[in-house]
């Protein structure tokens, strides 16, 4: 086998088996539409009542009976979150931020479930899968294909804006749970 140098960027030549550069971007792609559009469908569940949701009254009762000071409030909170989060990753827009805010109400979601198990329909089986994603997410990027990409500050993904990110969803998300009886 022999080993050639090309220049950074450089496509490998057809069936030489190194992916494509825009695989990795389709498959984000992917990623975030399906775990923007399913958490932003929970949020306007929270703040609409859409797709059978309870709406701020059910929300905030909901909210209420688990322990949360103010139910409403922290439904319409909940309910934003979730919907601008979602947006933000189906559009890629201010993707490690938008992760975050996914990554902080599932923490909180978790909290909430603890103790049911691991499997659906009582256990953290979902939650944990879209924390994770969105943790991901908030790492990696959102690829060649998003709106972060025309932004200049956000151009070129850095890992480090994803660790100050997730960083934050934990923080706050902490502080949620501490007003949380």
């Amino acid at each position: 086998m022999t080993v050639t140098n090309r220049p950074a960027g450089a496509l490998a030549p057809a069936g030489s088996g190194v992916s494509s550069p825009h695989a990795h971007d389709v498959g984000l792609l992917v990623l975030r539409l399906a775990l923007g559009l399913t958490v932003a469908a929970h949020g306007t569940q929270k703040l609409f009542g859409w797709f059978g949701g309870g709406g701020i009254e059910g929300t905030g009762q909901f909210f209420a009976m688990s322990g949360y000071p103010s139910g409403k409030a922290m439904a319409v909170i909940a309910g934003l979150t979730e919907t601008l989060g979602g947006l933000g990753l189906i559009f890629g827009l201010l993707t490690p931020l938008a992760g975050a805010a996914v990554l902080g109400t599932m923490i909180n979601a978790l909290a909430v479930k603890w103790g049911g198990g691991f499997f659906a329909p009582d256990g953290v089986e979902y939650e944990l899968l879209l924390a994770v994603s969105a943790a991901g997410l908030a790492l990696t990027g959102p690829g060649r294909l998003s709106v972060d990409r025309y932004l200049p500050g956000l151009r070129a993904h850095r890992l480090v804006y994803g660790v100050v990110a997730v960083a934050l969803a934990v923080v706050l998300a902490g502080l949620v749970l501490l007003i949380r009886n």
